[in-house]
């Protein structure tokens, strides 16, 4: 007689990471406290993982979630950032922090919380430039910004240090540019503008809606749902699927 066997639950308590060029954000749960500390140029993948542990023990959560400025395959690390130090390419984030781990882009990450239906085209105005699409349920991490624009490249334009060194309306003009230009070539339905900078554009670009970080932390979570839910030809049914699973996330 064959025993049975019952289908593996999503954890409960999963541990969601999101790493930037300026702050490390990190917290439990959709409506846990959100702790920070600031990264840079400096911050290694260990010295990430010690700043994460010593405020939260490993008792405290089942899974963990990391979004990474920079390019991930296959659920891997294929590069080191570049806002931040080294080290993050071979690190074992398993190992170190002892629980199942998930990687992603940080702006697929923030896609996936932001995600509506359709085709949705996200853009993160951070330090750099984060981009990623979803396509009626299918996640298409894309890297966009060091693609070669002008006189440099797209992040070079839209990025906070173009921010520090032309000023907010020059830069507000710029960001203008640079998303209908992506708009015009990527035909999306959808627009979203997330990161820490897009709070100091004066108005949006015309078809584009404001992101919330918090989606990153959204996006998180959703990761530890079966990729087949997900994956959807109706946007209707998405935002239906979605909106159930994110009620029942916080039961």
């Amino acid at each position: 007689m064959k025993a049975k066997t019952s289908q593996a639950k999503p954890p409960r308590r999963i541990l969601v990471i999101d790493v930037g060029g300026s702050h490390v954000k990190f917290r439990i749960g959709p409506r846990g406290k959100i702790y920070r500390f600031d990264s840079g140029p400096t911050l290694t993948a260990q010295h990430m993982v010690q700043g994460v542990t010593e405020v939260l023990p490993a008792s405290s959560y089942d899974a963990v979630s990391i979004g990474y400025p920079g390019l991930v395959f296959q659920g891997r690390i294929a590069a080191d950032p570049h806002n931040l130090g080294g080290g993050w390419v071979h690190f074992d984030f398993q190992k170190a922090f002892g629980k199942p781990v998930r990687l992603i882009n940080d702006a697929t990450m923030q896609a996936i919380g932001s995600y509506e239906g359709g085709r949705m085209l996200f853009l993160g105005l951070g330090t750099g430039l984060g981009s990623a699409m979803i396509v009626d349920g299918t996640i298409e991490p894309m890297e966009l910004a060091h693609l070669s624009y002008k006189k440099g490249t797209y992040e070079d334009y839209v990025g906070a240090r173009s921010l520090a060194k032309r000023g907010k309306k020059k830069w507000r003009s710029l960001v203008a540019e640079v998303v209908n230009c992506l708009i015009a070539a990527l035909e999306p339905d959808d627009v979203v503008l997330g990161g820490g900078n897009v709070k100091k554009l004066k108005e949006l670009p015309k078809g584009c809606r404001e992101g919330d970080n918090a989606n990153a932390f959204l996006g998180g979570f959703r990761l530890w749902e079966k990729a087949d839910k997900r994956r959807t030809s109706s946007p209707a049914k998405t935002r239906a699927s979605l909106a159930q699973r994110d009620k029942g996330s916080q039961r």
